[in-house]
């Protein structure tokens, strides 16, 4: 297998750059920046899905994760402090050990993943040809990504799209927009933020 093709210096480029911006949302305090970085980490995940021939995916990473969830984490940012306050030391260490036994699992799981793109695999030899040669027959969708997320799996689908309507609609809520648009301030640190003048002419309903 040839390691220098340009697909994998990608892949690996863009690996690299995932795991750059995760150490930067780690270290920052400052949450606005945070959400931020969190956008690009969604973009970049989803031009590695595209790399990986995983468009669907990639559509949903980017409208989901860096355009919806962005939105949504500004919004309740309104309603919180702008930095985050330092963590103590040994508050830290079961997060950690967490995450270091939680990697070391899926490590351990690769090398029961079959070979990227191994026709002779189960998904692709059994249920990807099933639903390959079905969706010429029942579903008379040439794009057979589309049949099976709007129909194999459309209760699935509808699940997704029913959580993320629901974070949104609780973002409003929390936003105080259910009737209340225009009455209410967000006062972080006890600071009205909403300030017109220096007069405050909303309902503060905290």
């Amino acid at each position: 297998m040839n390691f220098l093709t340009p697909a994998f210096i990608l892949d690996i480029g863009l690996l690299a750059m995932l795991v750059m911006v995760a150490v930067a949302v780690v270290r920052l305090r400052s949450l606005f920046a945070i959400v931020m970085l969190q956008g690009v980490y969604s973009l970049i995940s989803a031009a590695w899905f595209v790399s990986l021939d995983a468009v669907d995916v990639a559509f949903t990473e980017a409208a989901v994760g860096a355009g919806i969830s962005t939105v949504l984490m500004l919004g309740a940012m309104l309603l919180t402090e702008r930095e985050v306050k330092p963590v103590p030391m040994r508050r830290q260490w079961a997060p950690l050990f967490i995450v270091i036994v939680t990697g070391m699992a899926m490590f351990y799981a690769i090398g029961d993943m079959p070979m990227f793109g191994d026709a002779n695999s189960i998904a692709n030899a059994t249920l990807g040809v099933e639903y390959i040669e079905a969706t010429k027959s029942q579903i008379i969708i040439p794009n057979v990504v589309s049949a099976v997320l709007a129909s194999y799996r459309g209760y699935d689908t509808f699940g997704e799209t029913v959580v993320i309507f629901v974070a949104g609609l609780g973002i409003i809520l929390l936003l105080g927009l259910n009737g209340n648009a225009g009455r209410w301030r967000a006062k972080p640190e006890g600071q009205d933020i909403s300030q017109i003048d220096g007069q405050d002419n909303g309902q503060d309903l905290s």
